[in-house]
C-alpha cells in the first residue's frame, strides 16, 4: 500500500495550537483527484495542500489546495504554510518560491528568524483586486445572527471582493463581531438568493476596526463548505487590504489583522496592499510552527 508523508503546521502564529492548522503533502505524485479530496476530508481541516512538480521548471511547484468538500483556486494560509514547509526542506531559491495554482502564480517569500531558519512566509496574491455585487445588509446580518444596524456601511456596503478567491467582505461594529454566530439554514437560504459566488457557496468575512489596538479584528464563516469558522483567512485578509486601500487616496497601506480569537486559536495576519499598473495588489504574511509529521496510507 503506497504511503505519502505529510506535515501539519499552525499558520499565522508563533506558538503551537494557535493560528490555523494546515496539512501539507510535500510530494503528492501518484495521488488522484479523488485521493486528494478524500485526504482533505479525512484531515477535516479548513484546507490541505498537495505539492506536485511544476508545469514550468522555472517555477517551484504546482500546489493544489482542497477544503473539506472541493478544490480551491487560491488560499492564504495554505500558501504561507506550504512555503514554510518547502523552505524547511531546502526547496526555496534564495528565500523565494513560485507556486502554480488555478488562480495564477503565487509568489512566496520565506521569512527567517535571527538564526536564519524559516519562521514563516509572506505571499503575494495572484490577481489584482476585483469587486463584485453588493450583498443586502439584512441578508448578511441574518446569516450571522446580528442586526442590520450592526453592519457598518459608511465606508462600503457588504461586497464581493477577490484577489484570487472571492468573499463577501463586510465591516461590523466591534461588539457585533464578538456576538456573530453562523446559522447554517440561513446561509443556505441566503446562498439561494445571493448567487454571486455560485451555488452552495457563501463565505462571509466580517471585520471590525480597533483604533486603540492599531489594527483590525476579523472572523470568517463558511459553513456551506464545511468551515463553520476559520481561524485565519489570508485569502480574505488580502482583498480586505486591497479594498481598504481602494477607499483611500494612499499609494499603499499595511494592516495587522487579528483573527481566531473567539475560537481560542489567536492568529495574526500582516496584510498589505499597493497600487500598481494593473490595479491594487495585496500580500499577507505571518509565522508558522510545525506540529505533526506522519504518513498517510492510500
Amino acid at each position: 500500500m503506497p504511503t505519502y508523508p505529510f506535515v501539519t503546521v499552525d499558520v499565522f502564529t508563533d506558538r503551537r495550537f494557535g493560528g490555523n492548522p494546515l496539512a501539507v503533502f510535500p510530494d503528492a505524485r501518484g495521488l488522484s483527484d479523488g485521493d486528494m479530496q478524500a485526504l482533505a476530508a479525512e484531515f477535516n481541516l479548513s484546507e490541505t495542500t498537495f505539492v506536485l512538480p511544476p508545469e514550468d521548471p522555472a517555477n517551484t511547484a504546482r500546489v493544489r489546495i482542497f477544503n473539506r468538500t472541493a478544490e480551491m483556486p487560491f488560499a492564504g494560509h495554505p500558501n504561507v504554510g506550504t512555503g514554510f514547509v518547502l523552505a524547511e526542506g531546502g526547496r526555496d531559491r534564495d528565500g523565494a518560491l513560485l507556486f502554480e495554482e488555478i488562480a495564477g502564480l503565487v509568489e512566496v517569500r520565506v521569512d527567517r528568524n535571527a538564526a536564519g531558519e524559516p519562521a514563516g512566509a509572506t505571499i503575494a496574491a495572484p490577481q489584482p483586486l476585483s469587486l463584485g455585487p453588493e450583498m443586502p445588509v439584512e441578508l448578511l446580518a441574518g446569516c450571522v445572527g446580528i442586526g442590520a444596524a450592526d453592519v457598518a456601511t459608511a465606508s462600503h456596503r457588504p461586497v464581493v471582493a477577490s484577489v484570487g478567491n472571492s468573499f463577501v467582505v463586510a465591516e461590523v461594529a466591534p461588539g457585533a463581531l464578538s456576538r456573530a454566530a453562523p446559522d447554517t439554514a440561513r446561509f443556505r437560504r441566503a446562498a439561494a438568493e445571493f448567487t454571486a459566488l455560485g451555488p452552495d457557496r457563501l463565505p462571509l468575512y466580517l471585520y471590525a476596526r480597533e483604533p486603540d489596538a492599531g489594527g483590525l479584528r476579523a472572523r470568517m464563516f463558511s459553513p456551506l463548505s464545511g468551515t463553520v469558522e476559520d481561524a485565519a483567512t489570508g485569502s480574505a485578509a488580502t482583498p480586505l487590504a486591497a479594498l481598504l486601500l481602494s477607499l483611500s487616496g494612499e499609494a499603499e497601506g499595511r494592516w495587522d489583522v487579528a483573527q481566531g480569537v473567539e475560537m481560542g486559536r489567536p492568529s495574526l495576519l500582516r496584510a498589505a496592499a499597493k497600487r500598481g499598473p494593473d490595479g491594487i495588489r495585496a500580500t499577507v504574511g505571518g509565522g508558522c510552527v510545525p506540529v505533526l509529521r506522519g504518513e498517510a496510507l492510500v
